[in-house]
């Protein structure tokens, strides 16, 4: 059994793989570009939604203290404490740390 192929069919089928191959490498950058956005997405809504529970406690402690307790200090605490964390916690929140932009090739994490 031989193969006899002349030479437009070799380059029509050197052809065909080289574009099977491009379409391939732009689907998985497609699909890595896609991961990152969703990974960016999940950590902005992660830290909303740790930022939502811890203020829920806050307002709940500060409700139970005013509504039944009767020292002015403790009322300070209360108040004056969690608006420190509160502080903090938005201001992490809104400092950008990381930039996370387009690596070249050579880039390794």
């Amino acid at each position: 059994m031989t193969v006899d192929l002349t030479a437009t069919q070799v380059l029509a089928g050197v052809g065909v793989l080289l574009a099977v191959v491009m379409v391939w490498r732009a689907g998985s950058r497609k699909a890595k570009a896609a991961a990152d956005a969703a990974r960016t997405g999940a950590r902005l809504l992660s830290l909303t939604g740790r930022v939502l529970v811890m203020a829920s406690v806050i307002v709940g402690v500060q409700w139970l203290v005013i509504a039944h307790g009767r020292d002015s200090t403790l009322l300070w605490v209360v108040l004056g404490l969690p608006a420190l964390f509160s502080a903090y916690t938005l201001t992490k929140a809104l400092t950008v740390t990381a930039v996370d932009g387009p690596q070249r090739r050579g880039d390794r994490r």
